[in-house]
């Protein structure tokens, strides 16, 4: 946390008072309440908010953000809680924006395949909503996160390297700014060269310029074609690049995961499942029967190029349904390893060709540190993550984990990667933001924050520092 942070004074009962006549019971000062929006995945101590609301329309997000204001009290906005960067951790104390009874989907355009929801809209709850439109919506960053918390991290998961990223698949936004002004950004037409993109500028902005209220999503056709598979490898270099080459020859994957041989055995154990315990691959081809064949055949060709093993399908939907929420489940899964312990992620992208050699070095950085770091990744765009285990009572093993966090993301750097793929900055990963774009950049950063928000109440601590 910022050491430098100011003490927190309490809510003045006005606020509290006019929170409480405009919600009623949809506000809380309770000391559980506060608790549970003060706590995320991370690894970073818990933050509690003062007091949270749950609103249920834009006019009362206005309302509540203008309150803020006049009192000067700091606000955060609130999701799912899956954050693991300390995105909705209170560092200041102040209001938490709980947005879960804001889910209502709004509109479906099937035939313009987009639709208008709430923020509080889960990815799970739109795809059951689009049931018999044969359309979907693809980003599925394994968690059933919000979509407006997704939209304000700008997530991407294991669909991303046919589908994009929540960058490409947000065509609008509604948001009220810092002193309670509702804007308008973008619209449901698929391209524009009107003004500044705000909707780009919202989208990552992990609240700090303003709260989303609506959003408009590029919708997405159903394949007529699905196939699921596995294959082991003989090293994690093996399986590497034999992604690389798969993305070199454009072939269309819908996606590919991959795990290491410590990270199959915490599923195997976590999830029920029988994978052999080595380094694997898991894909997934979309489109026509026949496209779908063609996929399969030239990735079993390159993998077994590789030293690949013969592909274990999995052809029906259930049994890629288990398949997938295995590979979501590896984060519990890996902190089941080492039961008691945290997590402290790394998310690192990189140019593909870079992707051996850099999953190579942090293979070598775990070896020397000692510390147990399972790897996973959306390799197919160039991003893996590492997940450190650690004692979060152990002040020296924690130190230990942010000095192999620290070169991770160093080598990431060297090679023209990033310091995260899709986790966003939050808190954590502030000093990684100066050393990837530069202290100009991150000035300017700075002088957009201070214009959409001067007295630096929307999430304040995170991104950028005030000073």
């Amino acid at each position: 946390m910022d050491a430098s942070a100011p003490s927190r004074p309490p809510l003045r009962q006005a606020f509290s008072e006019a929170l409480a006549t405009l919600l009623g019971a949809r506000f809380s000062t309770a000391a559980a309440v506060c608790a549970h929006h003060g706590h995320d995945e991370s690894h970073f101590p818990d933050a509690l908010p003062d007091a949270v609301a749950w609103p249920h329309a834009t006019d009362e997000v206005a309302t509540i953000v203008r309150l803020c204001a006049e009192h000067a009290v700091p606000v955060i906005a609130f999701g799912a809680g899956s954050s693991l960067e300390g995105h909705i951790l209170a560092l200041r104390g102040g209001l938490s924006v709980d947005f879960s009874e804001m889910n209502k989907v709004l509109a479906v355009h099937a035939e313009d395949m987009d639709a208008v929801v709430q923020p509080g809209v889960t990815r799970k709850q739109l795809n059951a909503e689009l049931h018999g439109t044969g359309l979907f919506f693809p980003i599925d960053p394994g968690a059933d996160a919000s979509l407006g918390g997704m939209a304000a991290t700008r997530a991407s998961g294991t669909n991303a390297v046919r589908y994009g990223t929540m960058r490409d698949n947000v065509l609008a936004l509604e948001a009220v700014l810092a002193d309670g002004r509702v804007i308008r950004t973008g619209s449901r037409a698929r391209k524009s060269s009107a003004g500044y993109d705000l909707t780009r500028l919202l989208v990552g902005s992990e609240g700090t310029l303003a709260l989303i209220t609506e959003l408009t999503l590029r919708l997405h056709p159903l394949p007529e074609a699905v196939s699921s598979a596995v294959c082991a490898f003989p090293d994690v270099d093996s399986a590497v690049r034999t992604v690389i080459q798969t993305i070199q020859l454009g072939v269309p994957v819908a996606r590919i995961e991959l795990l290491d041989s410590l990270t199959v055995q915490a599923i195997n154990r976590y999830s029920k499942t029988s994978l052999r315990e080595a380094p694997m691959l898991f894909f997934e081809f979309h489109g026509s029967p026949a496209g779908v064949e063609e996929q399969a055949q030239t990735v079993q060709e390159l993998a077994r190029d590789h030293g690949g093993q013969d592909f274990e399908w999995a052809t029906r939907s259930e049994e890629r349904s288990r398949l997938w929420q295995a590979r979501h489940d590896t984060y519990f899964a890996c902190l089941a390893l080492r039961p008691g312990c945290r997590g402290v992620t790394t998310d690192v992208c990189v140019p593909i060709s870079r992707l051996a050699d850099c999953i190579a070095g942090a293979r070598a950085d775990i070896a020397a540190s000692g510390l147990t770091a399972p790897i996973v990744g959306h390799v197919g765009d160039g991003n893996f993550h590492t997940l450190i285990l650690v004692d979060p009572h152990d002040a020296e093993e924690l130190a230990r984990a942010e000095t192999l966090n620290r070169r991770i993301v160093e080598r990431a750097l060297e090679m023209d990667g990033t310091c995260t793929g899709e986790h966003g900055i939050g808190f954590g990963k502030m000093d990684f933001l100066v050393a990837e774009h530069g202290g100009e950049a991150v000035a300017a950063m700075r002088s957009v924050k201070r214009a959409l928000d001067p007295a630096g109440l929307l999430n304040p601590g995170k991104i950028v520092s005030e000073r």
